[in-house]
């Protein structure tokens, strides 16, 4: 099947795209037309199956006509509203159901929720709510942040000071942070089912760097519960656990990075919820909104958020937002989205689905240049060898073909990632394999 676009291109000049080799994509663009379910059609009316959740976002599939209604009917209603100093009933009526399913459940209390636009808003909203906390109950010195090497927190200048992705920090200055190291070790966990069983050492990096700085100058450290954005990097088992024992030991504030494991991800409403580790705040979005709407929100603890809310009952308790903050439209499909999730039970399916996941995925090892496969929930990662002088390259060539055979798939770095919609078939997850089979098969 030829996916070349021929006659339906556009004028492609104008727009600078995001997170892309704009000229090599120019030269043989990829143009998506229209999606519904599982699957995108491109300009010249190709399938295209979709086995990353468009971009780990559309968890409820394509097309979903609740959303579409909700939307609709709430433009024709309100179709914005300022939430400075102001307010609107759906942005409660949304936080309200949130908070219903929010991480932890009831008892861990993270049922307080902030609105942003975005993942990358979330991060930096939860980190100036860190430092803000801190600041509140007397630790004013504590303004360092921690993050981890190999970490995606979005494209802030917080987000890229806490993130260990070195392309996405080097030319741009930062907000003082220092990182914990990666736990990706393919020496030992190669081939892993699940989580690896080695490296849960590695979350001393806490305790060492709280010895270099001082507790006293740390306010918050943040790790994806799982990393999407740099390939599927799994937490050893025991990890998170330590991360929060030594977090509690020096008062050091924890932030769980959800945007792409929120709402389903891993099997469970939140990795929270899987790995049983209670943070202070969670940061959302993506699925969110099943991505229809662009959207973000900030779970905080009641502690955190009590302790901000002193001094004057007519004072500004943290000066902070954007004009979008639970944006009607959002809200409406936000509500529309998690009614989806209930009525068809897809923020456990992924439970339902993972060892037919990890079986399938599995079956590629031995197959040409793969030197590791990663998985938890419906997630998963082949790493490919590069290829010398060229790293990038190979997997490149494999997100190609796979698209030119009707797959989307995600590649970063040599690493081709999988996050399909939370509605897959087990006949698709068989698909997804097959085509990937089939690419690697050919890739020089």
């Amino acid at each position: 099947m030829d996916h070349t676009p021929k006659s339906n291109s556009p004028v492609l000049e104008n727009f600078w795209m995001p997170f892309t080799a704009n000229r090599q994509f120019k030269a043989a663009p990829r143009l998506l037309a229209s999606a519904d379910g599982m699957y995108y059609t491109d300009v010249d009316g190709n399938k295209v199956l979709d086995g990353t959740a468009g971009l780990w976002c559309c968890n409820a599939g394509h097309g979903r006509k609740k959303i579409t209604q909700a939307v609709e009917r709430q433009l024709s209603t309100l179709d914005f509203a300022p939430t400075f100093q102001m307010g609107h009933p759906i942005a409660f009526d949304f936080a309200t159901k949130l908070a219903a399913i929010s991480p932890g459940g009831p008892s861990a209390g993270l049922d307080r929720v902030f609105y942003t636009g975005s993942g990358s808003e979330s991060v930096d909203t939860a980190l100036k709510i860190a430092i803000a906390y801190q600041r509140a109950i007397g630790q004013g010195t504590r303004s360092r942040v921690i993050g981890r090497e190999k970490g995606y927190h979005g494209v802030g200048f917080g987000g890229i000071s806490v993130g260990g992705l070195v392309n996405n920090r080097r030319v741009f200055p930062q907000i003082p942070a220092d990182h914990m190291r990666h736990t990706l070790d393919l020496d030992r966990n190669a081939f892993s089912k699940g989580l690896p069983a080695y490296g849960v050492e590695l979350a001393e990096d806490l305790e060492r760097l709280v010895q270099l700085h001082g507790a006293e100058t740390i306010a918050a450290v943040i790790v994806e519960p799982m990393s999407g954005s740099a390939g599927v990097i799994l937490p050893p088992k025991g990890y998170l656990e330590r991360i929060r024992a030594i977090a509690d030991k020096y008062g050091i504030v924890v932030i769980f990075d959800e945007v792409i494991t929120g709402f389903g991800r891993l099997g469970t409403p939140f990795a929270t919820d899987y790995f049983g580790v209670i943070p202070d705040l969670v940061t959302t979005a993506k699925g969110l909104t099943n991505g229809t709407i662009p959207m973000g929100a900030v779970f905080a603890s009641r502690k955190v958020y009590d302790s901000l809310m002193a001094g004057p009952e007519n004072a500004i308790e943290l000066f902070h937002g954007y004009t979008y903050s639970g944006h009607p439209v959002a809200c409406a499909a936000g509500i529309a989205t998690l009614e989806i999730y209930k009525e068809e039970g897809l923020l456990t399916r992924a439970g339902e689905l993972s060892s037919e996941w990890e079986t399938a995925l599995h079956s590629l090892k031995g197959l040409p240049h793969v030197v590791d496969i990663r998985n938890l929930g419906l997630v998963g990662a082949i790493e490919l060898a590069p290829r010398n002088g060229a790293p990038g390259a190979r997997a490149y060539d494999v997100f190609v073909d796979c698209f030119n055979k009707g797959l989307l798939v995600r590649v970063t770095g040599d690493i081709i990632a999988l996050s399909p919609p939370l509605i897959v078939e087990k006949e698709q997850i068989g698909t997804i394999v097959s085509v990937i089979a089939d690419a690697l098969s050919r890739a020089a």
